[in-house]
């Protein structure tokens, strides 16, 4: 049985009308009612905190998220498309000392996965040394051929990135993942900072965390060192899908952060081989876009010819040099979970370096012994889509049917190399408010580096919570939310 906070929380108190259970790795507590020395301050806060003036606190959360329209959209949802972000007001907080390593091992991630792309539409030279096998990118989704051949300005591909990070049982951050396409979240980090420090001031005393504020200024000076040569004032614009996407309220607060213009494709045009963009008085030239439409729709005379989202001659455009696309088309050949496992041979090929950050152990069923391994072991494994996001696509073992099961073997032994299989792994967990009483709910670490003139990596990141018990989903299309991240000066 997990040790319980029942005799040891102070009272009155948050957790005094239930038990609070220590299982895995807990971020607040290394013994039952004994916190960690950077979770003094808060934990001392809580104590004198009673249920009904947090309740009281985060309804008023709740209502300027509303007012501000802090929201996601859910598909397929029979309640409506729009949500606010569930938001736990209980920050997650990270020592300088654990942040300094996440932030050395997310950056040497980031230049290792940039030469390994460039090296992938160029000279190749991993795949003739046989680091990284061939079939296994070529057979990416996210592989673009139309890159091939193509320079880039500052030859930087992943210009955003979010490498989602989780911590084992033992406390060692692993990363799961990597988002190199168009990652999302990072308003919601913005955000929550801004809700708690309106709403929940008390908690910050005692405790000098470093601010995210800088992120839009940042962002918008990595877009601008990434304009094409020769262009000394860049025209930068946000493109998205549009409303309905369920990412919109990202694009338009950072577009408004960022004093530049939200476009959609219908607002842009090729004129003369260069991309404008429609205004009132004429046409106005793009020189840097950040797209956050993926690579299929971004031109119909290039990918998907029925796609209303993108520009038709867009691609041209690129290819000639004429405008930017942040992140690069054909990133997504670097986070396909089909190369993951390779991930640490790739940093060691190309910088010399061993990994700072680990990767989770990962079986590839194009393996014979893998496979095996797989189908035996289905009920104690998460099997992934190598080019599946938010949740879809998984089959978490421990908690699946045997007809869920079955139904997978059979997709597994079909498409090999459409999936990967990891050990089922608790993630660390943090103290979360449900139901008027703290308990322990499954998190992890969404950073978001920017790679420009330099690697900058904002302090702290989306930590993304699983609101429902004992769930290890944490992706707000399946029921998770969010908490504010401190990393400490």
């Amino acid at each position: 049985m997990a040790p319980s906070l029942r005799s040891n929380f102070p009272s009155p108190c948050l957790g005094m009308n239930g038990d609070y259970a220590i299982r895995g790795f807990d971020e607040m507590f290394e013994a039952p009612g004994q916190p960690r020395p950077h979770y003094q301050p808060i934990f001392s806060r809580l104590a004198r905190t009673e249920p009904k003036e947090m309740d009281r606190c985060l309804n008023m959360a709740d209502t300027l998220m509303r007012q501000q329209g802090i929201t996601f959209t859910v598909y397929g949802r029979d309640q409506g498309v729009e949500r606010i972000m569930p938001f736990d007001p209980i920050p997650r907080i990270i020592p300088a000392s654990e942040w300094t390593t996440i932030e050395k091992g997310l950056k040497q991630r980031i230049r290792a996965l940039n030469l390994f792309i460039h090296d992938v539409y160029h000279e190749r030279r991993i795949l003739r040394d046989q680091v990284v096998p061939p079939e296994l990118v070529f057979g990416a989704s996210g592989y673009r051929r139309e890159m091939n051949g193509i320079r880039v300005p500052r030859d930087i591909y992943i210009h955003i990135c979010g490498t989602d990070l989780i911590r084992t049982p033992e406390g060692q951050y692993l990363v799961l993942e990597d988002n190199g396409r168009t990652p999302s979240g990072v308003s919601y980090v913005l955000k929550g900072r801004q809700v708690m420090k309106q709403v929940f001031p008390s908690f910050f005393e005692g405790y000098s965390v470093r601010p995210v504020d800088s992120y839009a200024s940042d962002l918008l000076a990595m877009l601008k060192h990434v304009a094409p040569p020769g262009v000394d004032d860049p025209t930068v614009a946000v493109l998205t899908p549009g409303l309905y996407n369920s990412a919109y309220f990202e694009h338009s607060f950072l577009a408004r952060q960022m004093g530049v213009e939200l476009v959609e494709g219908r607002d842009l045009v090729l004129d003369n081989g260069q991309i404008h963009m429609r205004t009132t008085r004429g046409l106005r030239r793009i020189h840097v876009l950040y797209r956050r439409v993926d690579d299929e729709y971004l031109d119909p005379l290039c990918f998907q010819p029925d796609s209303l989202l993108g520009v038709p001659g867009l691609m041209a455009a690129y290819r000639s040099g004429r405008i930017n696309l942040v992140n690069a088309m054909g990133t997504g050949v670097a986070d396909d979970k089909g190369i993951y496992p390779f991930v640490p041979d790739i940093i060691r090929y190309y910088l010399a370096e061993d990994p700072i950050l680990g990767n989770v152990e990962t079986f590839r069923p194009l393996i014979p012994s893998h496979l095996s391994h797989i189908l035996a072991n289905l009920d104690k494994l998460v099997v992934k889509a190598v080019d599946g996001s938010g949740g879809y696509g998984m089959l978490i073992g421990p908690a699946s049917t045997a007809e869920e099961r079955e139904i997978f073997r059979d997709k597994i032994r079909a498409n090999p190399r459409a999936f990967i299989a990891q050990p089922t792994i608790s993630l660390s967990q943090h103290p979360t408010y449900v139901d008027g009483k703290l308990s322990g709910r499954h998190i992890d670490l969404r950073p978001f580096i920017l790679f420009g003139e330099e690697i900058k990596v904002l302090p702290g990141g989306l930590t993304r919570v699983a609101l429902r018990e004992g769930s290890l989903v944490v992706n707000s299309s399946q029921g998770g939310g969010s908490k504010d991240t401190w990393v400490l000066s």
